[in-house]
This record gives structure tokens, sequence and C-alpha cells, in this order.
């Protein structure tokens, strides 16, 4: 089984940002991130919540980053 870190929101889109993700819109507390390729995802911002591991997981899935991917670019 994969370890997936545990981030809140407004991290994950740091990070994303990082990947080269870009945000292209945010309605309420939702962020639309794109990538240059074509993928996208929605990240959800609530504050101080930790993004449960299931949607972290379809998340990650949807940008195609795996958690590995992710551990390091919380690293940077």
């Amino acid at each position: 089984m994969i370890k997936v870190p545990r981030v809140t929101g407004k991290k994950l889109v740091a990070v994303l940002k990082k990947a080269g993700f870009i945000q292209i819109r945010k309605k309420g507390s939702h962020c639309f991130l794109k990538h240059p390729d074509g993928r996208c995802t929605v990240v959800p911002v609530h504050s101080g919540e930790i993004i449960g591991v299931g949607l972290l997981c379809q998340i990650l899935v949807a940008s195609e980053i795996d958690a590995d991917d992710l551990a390091e670019l919380l690293r940077q």
C-alpha cells in the first residue's frame, strides 16, 4: 500500500503549481487547475482542513502525479 502524504488544500495547490499547473479559475472554495499539456483537476481549499486520502488519490490520478512525486515536491 502506498503511503500518501497528508496536506491541506492550500498546500496542494502550491505543490501543483510547482509541478507546472496554472490556476485557471476559482469558484467558492474550489480551485480549478490546468497543466499546459491538458491535465486538469479541482482542489477544495477549506481553511486548515486536511484533504482526505480518497480525494487526494483522485486528485493525484487526475493530475497524473504519483505519491512519491508529491512527497518530493513537498520537500522542495
